[in-house]
């Protein structure tokens, strides 16, 4: 209904508005939907976004100035669903991780476990269906295995952040069946900027954790040569709820970057180092009680990518992309919050991980049915994970996963109006470890359980394929409708984890004899990207064939089982624990058909020119339903949304206040309780002065949130159940300095 609303109204709009001057917004360019890459753009000017001179297409154009307010991906020519958080979006965002720049966005909530560890959650899917990935590589961490662990990329380093689902995640692989969250930058630079030296400074105070932040990015070059160094620094206090501070909940990391490229006519190619450092507390019952749990991690990570602009041989272009991580941390426990230096480890998770992807681009082919461009490309992977326990059952002994891909997309264009886009993929990947295959009750107490082992490799041929259709509507609306058949293969936590589980509370047994998830997707959609009036408007639904999850029973285990031994549950309430001071829940993983159907709304309407700007209406709204085979809901499904808001922009303020509503969650699943809805008030404003050949921009801003203090619970959080509130009332101030 609202898809054929916008349609019949955006006519009208058109005419009401055609002879307003507006600030006319500059298109977003989107680069991970799809590795077909198109022409450059013309560079857009600063503020306005008014045209300067055509890029030739073999010279990287630089990234335009988005003007704020922008929350829809101005870019028409996606197959996909695309949401993009620009730089300057990311910056009036107080969160510690780059999910807090994207969960009040339609389709994207979070995980929020804790202020250090926040993951995307898209279309009611998270963990191991969501890829987060930086400049085309994985983030190679372990933060799918537990909502605890932390994605360890700072939204400081990101220049954008695009979020894309349906057929172009095939491109990445059958991790990625969710969808994808990638943070793109200059780290390896791949132009030399305008003058020889481009460069950022800027940071933020947040006033509900007393929090700090601040960073730098500079590229210089020159010569066919250029150099990149970043780094940025974070500390935050335990922040305030409506019922007060909220106990172990403060975050601190640092990190940064060094990278050097060379750059001709006919491409590029560079490396860079990165590390991240962070230490952050876990809220909850245990801090609540004395004990503080903290996780302290680190990473360095190198990467490295290129492009060659062949232009004979039947190819375009030749692309290619590398990253090889050493990820590692340590979970605490400090007993005595006045000795914080007198710690016991817990648990220790590490990380050591490979990634390869070489991308052939041909040159387009003209044919009596239209004109085909595509591209092929070989994906690899290597990846050793470990989780040890010091305190009982290690959750996943050494476990090593390889995968090799191959991938083909390929677009028609019928006519200028009507675009086909097809897509295939085809993966081998192996899992070898050691996990339990089977039970038996101990004869004398039925409580025991005498786990059998399994140790080996599973192996795994997932295929996928997608077919997509854009059709150029009147008044610039494109209709897509895209269809898709995916096979994801299990991570190695399904197959292979056999222990406690303290994030969750859970006492996780994986399933060796799992087999490859499948997922069948039909969206259909309807943008509009230029002119007064822009919307975009997703529906979809999928059928899992084989959905993996976990699955709860009435058992309440003992954590200190020996390793390969006995170990002893008991009926919920029993007393199960060990002595410890709670249960964990038994759990296995499992497979089950279902089926998630929803849809997605955000327009954006210029309503009139006021001052020296416009002033305008924003709205969203988003629901995602979730259901097993025989209508049992899937637990920790995010509720449904509605907001919108009142804005003004010109070519130097942006103002806008906006409420956003969540609903009651009451389609819950089992052992869920239910959550009730909450409202979030926001205000913003901002002042740019845009820089000017040597004369550095300048940008200042304030922005509101959670102005109305109300209490805040995420149902899809696992800290539902302990009732940790999210953030209260707080206000930002931030500001950036930046040079081309």
């Amino acid at each position: 209904m609202a898809a054929l609303l916008a349609v019949a109204l955006s006519p009208a709009i058109a005419q009401q508005t055609a002879a307003q001057p507006a600030t006319e917004l500059p298109p977003i360019e989107v680069t991970t939907p799809s590795p077909i890459v198109k022409p450059k753009r013309p560079r857009q000017a600063k503020g306005a976004g008014a045209a300067q001179a055509a890029v030739p297409a073999d010279i990287p154009a630089e990234e335009p100035a988005i003007p704020p307010g922008t929350a829809l991906d101005f870019s028409d020519h996606t197959f996909a669903s695309v949401t993009v958080a620009t730089e300057r979006e990311i910056a009036s965002e107080s969160g510690a991780t780059i999910t807090d720049a994207l969960d009040d966005k339609p389709g994207i909530s979070s995980t929020t476990f804790a202020p250090g560890a926040n993951r995307p959650i898209i279309r009611g899917l998270d963990s191991y269906r969501v890829r987060t990935q930086e400049n085309g590589i994985g983030t190679h961490d372990v933060a799918a295995i537990s909502e605890d662990h932390a994605v360890p990329i700072d939204p400081n380093v990101a220049d954008r952040v695009e979020v894309v689902r349906g057929p172009a995640t095939l491109r990445y692989g059958s991790q990625a069946i969710g969808g994808v969250v990638a943070v793109e930058n200059q780290r390896i630079p791949t132009y030399i900027p305008k003058g020889g030296l481009s460069g950022r400074v800027s940071g933020g105070y947040t006033s509900v954790d007393d929090g700090g932040d601040g960073s730098f990015k500079v590229t210089a070059g020159g010569s066919g040569f250029a150099v990149h160094a970043d780094g940025f620094r974070r500390d935050a206090d335990d922040y305030d709820s409506p019922r007060g501070t909220v106990v172990n909940s403060f975050v601190e990391s640092e990190g940064g970057s060094v990278g050097a490229s060379l750059i001709g006519s006919d491409g590029f190619i560079g490396v860079a180092f990165a590390r991240v450092e962070s230490l952050y507390g876990i809220p909850g019952e245990e801090a609540e009680e004395g004990v503080l749990p903290r996780i302290d991690l680190v990473q360095d990570k190198v990467l490295a990518k290129g492009e060659w602009r062949v232009r004979d041989f039947g190819m375009d272009a030749i692309r290619f992309w590398f990253g090889a991580s050493d990820y590692a941390h340590d979970e605490l426990a400090i007993h005595d919050p006045d000795h914080e230096d007198e710690f016991e480890v817990g648990s220790r998770f590490t990380n050591k991980e490979q990634e390869a992807r070489v991308e052939i681009q041909h040159l387009p082919v003209g044919t009596a049915l239209g004109e085909f461009t595509g591209a092929i490309g070989a994906h690899w992977g290597h990846r050793k994970t470990r989780g040890q326990s010091f305190e009982g059952e290690s959750l996943l002994e050494p476990a090593e996963t390889d995968s090799f891909a191959a991938f083909w997309f390929e677009e028609l264009a019928l006519t200028p109006a009507l675009r086909l886009q097809a897509a295939a993929r085809i993966e081998h990947t192996t899992v070898d470890g050691s996990g339990w295959q089977d039970f038996s009750e101990d004869p004398g107490d039925p409580d025991h359980f005498l786990p059998t082992g399994f140790a080996g490799e599973r192996s795994f041929t997932p295929t996928s394929a997608s077919l997509g259709v854009l059709y150029q509507l009147p008044s610039d609306t494109v209709a897509r409708l895209t269809g898709q058949y995916v096979e994801r293969a299990p991570d190695a936590a399904e197959l292979f984890s056999k222990g406690m589980h303290e994030a969750t509370g859970t006492f996780e047994v994986g399933n060796p004899f799992l087999d490859v998830e499948k997922a069948t997707t039909i969206e259909a959609g309807l943008k509009k990207a230029t002119g007064a009036f822009r919307f975009d408007v997703s529906a979809y639904h999928t059928w899992y064939d084989g959905f993996i999850y976990r699955q709860l029973t009435d058992r309440e285990c003992d954590p200190e089982a020996e390793a390969g031994g006995e170990f002893h549950c008991e009926a919920a309430g029993g007393g199960g624990g060990g002595g410890h001071d709670h249960a964990f829940d038994l759990a296995f993983f499992q497979q089950r058909d279902a089926r998630f159907y929803g849809a997605e709304l955000a327009f954006q309407y210029d309503v009139a020119p006021i001052w020296r700007g416009i002033w305008g209406i924003d709205g969203q709204y988003d629901f995602v339903r979730a259901e097993f085979e025989g209508g049992e809901n899937v637990p920790r499904i995010p509720p449904h949304r509605l907001g919108g808001g009142l804005y003004y922009r010109d070519a130097n303020w942006f103002a806008r206040a906006g409420v956003l509503h969540a609903f009651d969650q009451d389609k819950i699943g089992l052992n869920e309780i239910k959550t009730p809805g909450y409202t979030l008030v926001s205000a913003e404003v901002s002042y740019t002065v845009p820089g000017e050949g040597t004369t550095p921009g300048v940008t200042i801003g304030l922005k509101g949130e959670n102005l109305a203090d109300d209490e805040v619970l995420n149902h899809a959080s696992f800290k539902r159940r302990e009732d940790v509130l999210l953030p209260g009332a707080s206000v930002r101030l931030f500001g950036s300095i930046s040079l081309n």
